[in-house]
């Protein structure tokens, strides 16, 4: 009986709060002419999933080309799966009409928003909004779309119609090909946009457009 106790006396529970690292760093980044201040984490050396609090080199390089074809956002309203810390978003709001950021942490989200959303910052164009969307949380995509209704935005587009900006960094030449094959699998047409091929950091990167067949 002593034994036993003395075994439970040694469990320690800790919840997942234990391992975030809410640390943030005010960082700039500039994409082309345009100057973003964001807080953002340095790295991700910790137990706890933080990769959507990280500006990866996939996003520098989709950033980097919306940068120089703006004219695809112009006027645009936009909404973001999977916005990190919301670095593509803020540039988006350069140009577009109204932008909804969303991931798990919408926190930062909020954040950033309120950073960038002052009347001191003149390059801050769109209505921006932040919503905390977990990949598969049916109730939170019900509330999100009836707050902003697009979910027939695919449907309306048609095939062939609609089509989507990859931001594609190679970790793997295998990976490389594994992503043209499954689009084509699914159906997809998928195409290098000649002149995006890049380097981001020490890594090769490409912009494909990808169309709905």
């Amino acid at each position: 009986m002593v034994k036993q106790e003395e075994e439970e006396d040694d469990i320690v529970c800790l919840d997942e709060s234990f391992f975030i690292n809410d640390n943030y760093q005010l960082t700039t980044f500039t994409v082309g002419s345009h100057v973003l201040l964001l807080y953002c984490l340095q790295s991700a050396s910790t137990d706890f999933d933080l990769t959507g609090q990280l500006v990866w080199p996939g996003a520098m390089l989709l950033n980097d080309f919306l940068s120089k074809n703006d004219e695809l956002l112009q006027g645009c309203s936009m909404i973001e799966l999977g916005s990190g810390v919301g670095i593509t978003g803020m540039l988006c709001s350069r140009f577009c009409r109204q932008i909804l950021l969303t991931d798990h942490n919408d926190e930062i989200l909020r954040r950033n928003i309120q950073l960038n959303a002052s009347a001191e910052n003149p390059g801050f164009c769109a209505a921006l909004e932040a919503e905390k969307l977990e990949w598969g949380n049916s109730d939170q995509i019900t509330r999100i779309l009836h707050r902003y209704p697009g979910e027939q935005l695919l449907k309306n587009r048609g095939r062939g119609h609609c089509k989507f900006i990859l931001a594609y960094v190679s970790r793997a030449k295998m990976m490389d090909l594994m992503v043209i094959a499954e689009a084509t699998r699914h159906g997809m047409l998928i195409n290098e946009v000649a002149g995006t091929r890049s380097v981001v950091g020490n890594l090769e990167g490409v912009i494909f457009e990808i169309t709905l067949c």
